[in-house]
């Protein structure tokens, strides 16, 4: 690995079988979206403690431990698999933690998940390098276990709807407003990475592949209502995931259901290139708050 790489790396913990990241304080940095779940009037509404910080963005706080892990192959193929428990807000202070894989296995799966200083998990799921010969946390959930009932907002989706193909790319002003909050920068962002091009943020990947979900949704949702996500899996199918290239994204619903607050769905994504190669998935879940939408009211 580069110097500045390895100085990285260097300064996460190992204790007890367990990696552990630095404590960082990431940013609430859609906070002035008004409306959102990111909003603190909004927020408060629903009954958060202020607006969220949107579980993309602690997806930055583990590729430093990604790499002591399993080192750079975990860009190529390796993935992260986090169900949110426990909403955080703008600052809070939080880390990630990752378990050390056995030495010499080159297809690996840990326990992964994020903390407060108190011990509380705010999310928690695996990371995996290679084939592992077991499921990831969320592709080992039951996500159709229950009918969903009669939706209000999701009522014009099913299971199996497909979302059209949209263009998709990590341009040049987007990384560089990313880059300057992201708790975890890495020099691979900016360039010069073992790959030659600069590598998308974790958080960007994320984006990439939920720009066609979020396309779709919008044509077939009843009425307005506040979004959050309650999982995410990334997966680099043939990593990694390069800032400034076009790529091509798309899914399809796997199910839906509801909860006493929410209205949800799991769906499936991934990030072809210009030629049809497949570079990496993603599973997410989408949840809706009842209590923002006029169809609850």
């Amino acid at each position: 690995m580069p110097r500045d790489i390895q100085s990285i790396t260097d300064e996460i913990e190992e204790r007890d079988g367990i990696y552990l990241g630095r404590w960082r304080r990431p940013v609430n940095s859609a906070i002035h979206i008004v409306g959102s779940i990111h909003d603190d009037s909004m927020a408060s509404k629903l009954g958060f403690r202020g607006g969220t910080v949107a579980g993309s963005i602690h997806f930055e706080l583990f590729p430093p431990l990604m790499l002591r892990a399993f080192g750079p192959r975990w860009f190529e193929r390796g993935s992260l698999s986090v169900y949110f428990l426990d909403p955080t807000v703008d600052r809070e202070e939080v880390r990630a933690v990752v378990a050390v894989p056995p030495a010499g296995d080159e297809n690996v799966q840990v326990e992964a998940w994020a903390e407060r200083p108190d011990g509380r998990r705010i999310g928690e799921g695996t990371a995996a390098a290679g084939d592992p010969a077991v499921p990831s946390a969320l592709m080992s959930r039951d996500v159709s276990k229950y009918p969903p009932g009669e939706l209000r907002i999701l009522a014009n989706a099913s299971a199996g709807d497909r979302f059209p193909e949209v263009p998709v790319e990590v341009t040049p002003a987007v990384l560089e407003s990313r880059l300057r909050v992201t708790t975890d920068p890495l020099p691979w962002y900016e360039g010069d990475s073992p790959w030659g091009a600069g590598l998308a943020t974790p958080c960007h990947v994320v984006d990439l592949m939920r720009a066609a979900g979020d396309a779709y949704l919008r044509t077939v949702q009843q009425a307005a209502a506040v979004p959050l996500y309650g999982a995410i899996e990334v997966r680099n199918v043939n990593g990694p995931v390069f800032a400034g290239w076009p790529y091509r994204s798309g899914g399809a619903i796997v199910s839906l259901g509801q909860s006493p607050k929410t209205e949800y769905l799991w769906y499936d994504a991934y990030l072809d290139d210009t030629d049809g190669k497949r570079i990496a998935e993603m599973r997410m879940m989408y949840r809706f708050m009842k209590a923002s939408s006029s169809l609850y009211q």
